[in-house]
């Protein structure tokens, strides 16, 4: 390679470092309750041009989309039992992330809905579900967490809690008795 010419994985790199910008622009805008943000303004937020946000994110749902996608997939990483974590304190663990995101996300997937044709959000949380079944079942299996219950069942209960209007203090001795619940023998 001759010295004047710039390599690709240094474009690589910037136009991944500029993806990464936009989406924590909106991902900032979205948590401060600015659902009606345009996107001029998430690339002026993210100290990016116009081209470079639609080269990245054509529309409004392709953004959503991409927001909504990395926060469940952290979330599906995070489906794991930790060297000395019972599997029911992994469980409560996740499930608690799974509530926060759900709470703090709310505008992001109201909004999804409004430019989707409804199944995004739906396919996520298949993929959230099938990442969390092992916890379930490890705990269930440990006689740490009721058996008469499904993942589903457990998802449903932090949706309806999370929809509840209240400050995090209000929210949280509600789902602490959620929680409690799911205790074998509780």
């Amino acid at each position: 390679m001759t010295p004047n010419k710039p390599a690709f994985p240094t474009r690589r790199a910037a136009a991944e470092r500029n993806r990464d910008k936009i989406l924590a622009a909106a991902r900032a805008a979205f948590a401060d309750g600015d659902t009606g943000i345009s996107m001029a303004e998430v690339a002026r937020r993210a100290g990016v041009g116009m081209a470079t946000l639609y080269r990245n994110f054509p529309g409004r749902r392709e953004l959503l989309e991409a927001l909504y996608a990395d926060e469940v997939d952290a979330i599906c990483e995070a489906a794991v039992i930790e060297d000395g974590q019972t599997p029911a304190a992994a469980l409560n663990t996740w499930l608690r992330l799974q509530f926060d995101f759900i709470s703090h996300k709310r505008l992001i997937v109201s909004e999804l809905l409004e430019h989707t044709d409804g199944d995004g959000p739906a396919s996520r949380r298949e993929q959230a579900l099938d990442a969390g079944r092992p916890l379930l079942t490890a705990a269930q299996r440990a006689g740490e967490v009721r058996d008469d219950v499904t993942l589903e069942q457990v998802f449903d209960m932090i949706v309806a809690i999370a929809k509840i209007p209240g400050t995090p203090d209000y929210l949280e001795p509600i789902i602490e008795i959620m929680l409690d619940g799911l205790v074998a023998g509780g």
